[in-house]
């Protein structure tokens, strides 16, 4: 059984898809939850599927790659529930482009708002985190970032990003209490991975050795597992629920 009824987390790009599903299961086993979005009707619609479902949560908008819409999402949630224990870098975007058609700026949009928008919200959690000796973070990169993707270098660029700032903030906070992990999962069935082309989605499920994706709650699992006490001596790692797309 997964407890964590003292923690006070913020998911970003929880609007839907696999930040959907990770808000809820963590307001599920008690956490109290600040549902980030870009667009409000979307995190409100988790703020209230979790209310209905006895959980606690507030919705709040705003830009992970903004410097201002990050300070106001965790001054919302200071003063709502208290400093946050429990960050999840989840929000994302995903655009599909063969590399010479890449543009500078969806190149910068790809960046800015996956390795950014991690930064930004890492930054301003991590100090009431070591001031307190303890606090959990957890990155939400890609099997691709690993791996590399046809069609989505810039994409893959970015999650391998997510990975690195992983592996090296854990060296730096881990004796000081802040664990710090990932998880990458493999293709998923979302919203951003539907949008994708049919043959691109037809030629990943034929790689996978399941050979079916999978789901936003598999994701939502082992979110919950790292943020849990069960996961103390987990630093620095990425898990892979990513149907054998990757095995390490």
């Amino acid at each position: 059984m997964i407890e964590l009824s003292g923690h006070i987390a913020i998911v970003t790009g929880a609007g839907n898809g696999i930040g959907r599903a990770i808000a809820a299961r963590l307001a599920r086993e008690g956490a109290r939850v600040v549902v980030n979005d870009l667009k409000m009707a979307a995190a409100q619609q988790t703020q209230q599927e979790i209310a209905n479902s006895g959980g606690t949560a507030l919705a709040v908008a705003g830009d992970v790659s903004a410097p201002e819409d990050v300070a106001a999402m965790f001054v919302a949630c200071q003063e709502a529930y208290g400093h946050c224990t429990l960050l999840v870098n989840n929000a994302g975007v995903v655009q599909q482009s063969l590399f010479e058609n890449l543009s500078i700026e969806d190149w910068d949009r790809m960046i800015a708002v996956h390795l950014r928008g991690t930064f930004l919200c890492t930054r301003t959690a991590i100090e009431p985190m070591l001031d307190a000796g303890e606090g959990c973070i957890i990155n939400i990169a890609s099997q691709l970032g690993q791996i590399g993707g046809v069609e989505l270098v810039h994409y893959s660029a970015a999650k391998a990003g997510i990975i690195g700032m992983t592996k090296a903030l854990a060296r730096e906070v881990s004796a000081r209490g802040v664990r710090v992990n990932a998880v990458a999962p493999g293709p998923i069935n979302t919203e951003l991975v539907r949008n994708l082309s049919e043959d691109w989605r037809a030629t990943k499920a034929a790689e996978l050795p399941l050979g079916y994706f999978g789901e936003s709650d598999d994701v939502a699992d082992t979110v919950a597992f790292l943020a849990s006490p069960q996961a103390r001596i987990y630093v620095g790692q990425t898990l892979g629920p990513n149907s054998g797309d990757v095995m390490l």
